[in-house]
């Protein structure tokens, strides 16, 4: 076995691929107990004796292979699945775990990842090896796969995962709440989200209506505040259309828990805010404007490498400021030469390009990274720039990319070349001047 990534070596196997989830959650909220199957489809890619998933926290209790009992090991991060004869490329799998536990977010170096008890609910925050902790899987951006989730929880909650909700089907005093993703989803983007919550449209309010239907869950309580605030969504998204290109899913929803967050957290095609998170501040509609671009850049374009997280977080930061422009507050070049005077007097000591696993969440790669895209912007001329990222989320959608693709694309559509003119402020230390 290969590791896929040497930002998370103990996530991820080269050993097989997996297309497809089915995942069967049987959940009770106050005791915080799981009974769980999950079937994944999956091929092979490398002889092997024995297949490696990631699963944390939680027991497995049997698991069957083509529909026959298998032996297995399960170590505190891994269920290493055994083959009598072994496992050979390009065979098709069906492998079925069964598994149950108290499910708890894993700990390291980016905090507590991955399923988390709200004081009422439920929330997932899997960026990036949070997977794990609710489901096996081969938990790494490359490996993108479909996905079907059935959630039966007290019929009081509302539980939310990924994709179009097919059925919600009672039974009693529990409901089983049905979702699938047609669209591939990288494992870090699977969620359940669960709360006494409701759904429905956001109203547009004073804002022309987007052409991608939005919608919205939370409590009853936070119900006109969110959609106060959350209607301005509209507005970004027809910006968003016109400047990125086709909005890449079916719709974009919003999950308003009860708890405040410290950070918001995207998903797909969701994302979910806290209470705090609803304000009238530039702040509140700036992250608001940041978690939608998402959609576009990280979890249609997904970074094929956590090295590359740059193309995740600089590009949706940048679209922060492309809204600030067209909502009438201070102009692109503003921000990007206010944050440049920022960057200026911080530490030059990360390489945005390769930031490695202990900072690939820090604030430089978000901001360097928008002002990376400023230099390109201002270099090419809007009418280039522009059509740069329309073709990259077109010609990417739904799938994996480097920056070396990206870079090969805004030279090809631009006819310069694009590598010299973006390669320090991708790859050296030193903040370059801006264009």
């Amino acid at each position: 076995m290969r590791y896929l990534d040497p930002y998370t070596p103990r996530s991820g196997t080269s050993e097989v691929r997996v297309n497809h989830y089915d995942l069967a959650l049987d959940y009770d909220i106050l005791p915080n107990t799981l009974r769980a199957r999950a079937v994944l489809d999956a091929r092979v890619l490398e002889d092997c004796s024995a297949l490696s998933l990631d699963l944390e926290g939680l027991t497995v209790d049997r698991v069957l292979v083509n529909g026959q009992l298998s032996s297995f090991k399960h170590s505190k991060h891994k269920v290493v699945v055994d083959a009598r004869e072994g496992f050979f490329v390009d065979e098709a799998l069906t492998v079925e775990i069964h598994y149950a536990g108290t499910p708890s977010p894993a700990s390291g170096a980016w905090g507590d990842i991955g399923w988390e008890e709200l004081s009422d609910g439920v929330l997932v925050a899997g960026q990036p090896v949070g997977a794990a902790t609710w489901f096996p899987c081969n938990d790494h951006p490359s490996q993108k796969a479909t996905f079907r989730v059935s959630v039966l929880v007290d019929s009081d909650y509302t539980a939310i995962s990924n994709g179009a909700l097919l059925a919600v089907d009672r039974q009693g005093d529990r409901t089983a709440w049905t979702w699938e993703s047609r669209e591939p989803v990288a494992t870090y983007l699977a969620t359940v989200q669960m709360g006494q919550y409701r759904r429905g449209p956001v109203e547009p309010d004073r804002y022309p209506p987007a052409r991608v239907p939005l919608t919205l869950a939370c409590g009853e309580h936070l119900w006109a505040r969110a959609q106060h605030v959350l209607a301005k969504q509209h507005a970004m998204m027809s910006v968003f259309e016109q400047r990125f290109g086709a909005y890449p899913f079916d719709d974009y929803g919003v999950v308003v828990t009860d708890d405040e967050l410290e950070i918001p957290l995207e998903s797909q095609p969701l994302s979910i805010f806290g209470p705090n998170h609803l304000t009238e501040s530039w702040e509140s509609e700036r992250l608001i404007a940041h978690e939608m671009a998402h959609q576009w850049f990280g979890n249609s374009v997904t970074p094929a490498s956590w090295s590359d997280i740059w193309l995740n977080e600089g590009f949706a930061h940048y679209a922060e400021w492309v809204w600030s422009e067209a909502s009438g507050r201070r102009s692109t070049h503003d921000q990007a030469v206010a944050a440049h005077a920022d960057l200026s007097g911080a530490k030059q000591k990360l390489v945005i390009g390769d930031p490695g696993p202990k900072k690939m969440f820090d604030d430089r790669v978000y901001v360097r990274g928008a002002l990376t895209l400023h230099a390109l912007r201002m270099s090419m001329g809007d009418q280039t720039f522009f059509t740069i990222l329309q073709r990259w989320t077109a010609q990417n959608r739904c799938g994996n990319v480097t920056t070396a693709e990206f870079l090969a694309l805004a030279s090809e559509v631009s006819g310069r070349p694009a590598e010299p003119l973006l390669h320090d402020w991708l790859f050296e230390k030193k903040l370059p001047a801006l264009p």
